[in-house]
């Protein structure tokens, strides 16, 4: 399974923790400092292969591949999300859902990367949101009438620390059920 991570050269710490946790693992470097340009650029990495997503500023549990690729198996056609922080996480659990949120980390099946990039260039709400890329995803998966399965308990968590996409946003944004 290639596992793509998008990640910033200022988060050298991160980026040193997954190459020791996942080695074989690609890289997606921000060349930019726009997080839309690195989405793109991973999701041609990707092409046409099933994918996992993920950024940089995560926390594994242990034992991340063997359960990620168990969830992967039995969801292999759908979009999965590894990291939420929704109430429902708690009260329901594992479930479908028609709201994609959050980047932090994902399961793409075949051809779903190459058919979001060629979204992209038709995504009416890019100005609105520029580094949206879960609004794209949401959006995407929306107008296939496609739910996507959120996995509880989460397998990352997001570490806690300043949004280099917009240091506005909350640092305290991690997941209601991630065990490590």
């Amino acid at each position: 399974m290639r596992v793509i991570i998008r990640a910033m050269p200022a988060r050298a710490d991160c980026m040193a923790y997954l190459s020791k946790e996942l080695p074989d693992a690609e890289w997606c470097i921000d060349k930019t400092q726009n997080a839309m340009d690195t989405f793109t650029a991973a999701l041609q990495m990707a092409g046409n292969d099933a994918c996992i997503h993920m950024e940089e500023d995560v926390v594994l549990t242990y034992g991340f591949m063997p359960k990620i690729l168990e969830v992967i198996n039995s969801k292999r056609d759908c979009v999965v999300q590894f990291f939420s922080m929704r109430g429902a996480d708690l009260t329901i659990g594992s479930r479908f859902d028609g709201n994609f949120m959050m980047g932090q980390c994902f399961y793409m099946p075949p051809t779903y990367s190459k058919q979001l990039l060629d979204y992209k260039n038709v995504w009416q709400r890019i100005k609105e949101h520029p580094t949206g890329l879960d609004t794209m995803l949401a959006d995407f998966l929306k107008e296939r009438r496609e739910k996507h399965w959120i996995q509880v308990p989460n397998l990352v968590d997001h570490k806690v620390g300043k949004s280099l996409i917009d240091a506005r946003r909350s640092s305290k944004r991690q997941s209601l059920t991630f065990q490590l």
